[in-house]
């Protein structure tokens, strides 16, 4: 029971955080749920469809090559994670009523990314134990919020955009691409000190993260003259 919930409690504690950055106009929680439902259930379907399809077609046979490591990273897991979570968001979410303002987007990618991450990490969790909680709590887990601000970015963009398709794209590439490189530099271990490269991404996607964040506050249509001139006095 205490690894379960070590488990989940980075989770939950990310989703917390990016519920009360929806300062103008929160979400319907039936919604939400279902969304992290989905991001639990669905996307782990497609995940292992995906994963028997890539792995049958780009086999990994040297384990020490980089550029088997570069596509396991980019093509095999990012991509093929990364698309299921887009998916759900395109096709659930977007089309909603309630997704009615920029902020939006990232809402909701992130609670399927966190629905991903939550299946993800218990399994994890479970069979590495408490250092792998403690571990995946302050690297894995972020991440996954990050992959998922960074796609829904773009995707709340693009539902007020002439240029959805345009933005959509982008959304699901930035994802991919602060996924890919994430997972290489830790996949290539065996090249002594790379791995901090993992650390610089995520960084780095925290760091690009907060201001999609902001950026999207700034934006909502909810947002009166009044409530601007509180939050600056």
């Amino acid at each position: 029971m205490n690894l379960l919930l070590l488990a989940v409690a980075p989770v939950f504690t990310i989703i917390i955080y990016i519920y009360f950055q929806d300062k103008y106009e929160k979400e319907p929680a039936g919604l939400l749920i279902a969304s992290f439902l989905f991001g639990a259930i669905v996307s782990i379907i497609i995940v292992t469809i995906l994963y028997l399809f890539t792995g049958h077609f780009i086999p990994i046979t040297d384990k020490f090559s980089v550029w088997q490591q570069f596509i396991q990273a980019f093509v095999v897991v990012a991509l093929s994670e990364e698309f299921s979570k887009y998916v759900i968001v395109k096709y659930f979410n977007q089309p909603k009523k309630a997704f009615n303002e920029p902020y939006d987007g990232i809402i909701y990618a992130v609670m399927v990314s966190m629905g991903f991450a939550c299946t993800e990490n218990i399994m994890y969790v479970l069979e590495g134990g408490y250092q792998t909680a403690i571990l995946r709590a302050f690297t894995a887990v972020p991440a996954h919020a990050t992959f998922g601000i960074l796609m829904g970015y773009f995707m709340g963009k693009a539902k007020f955009s002439n240029n959805r398709f345009k933005l959509n794209m982008a959304g699901l590439f930035l994802a991919v691409l602060f996924h890919g490189a994430y997972d290489f530099f830790l996949f290539i271990g065996f090249i002594p000190g790379i791995s901090i490269g993992a650390f610089i991404s995520l960084i780095i996607g925290i760091f690009l993260s907060r201001k999609a964040i902001k950026r999207h506050q700034d934006n909502s249509h909810f947002k009166t003259p009044q409530k601007t001139i509180e939050e600056h006095d």
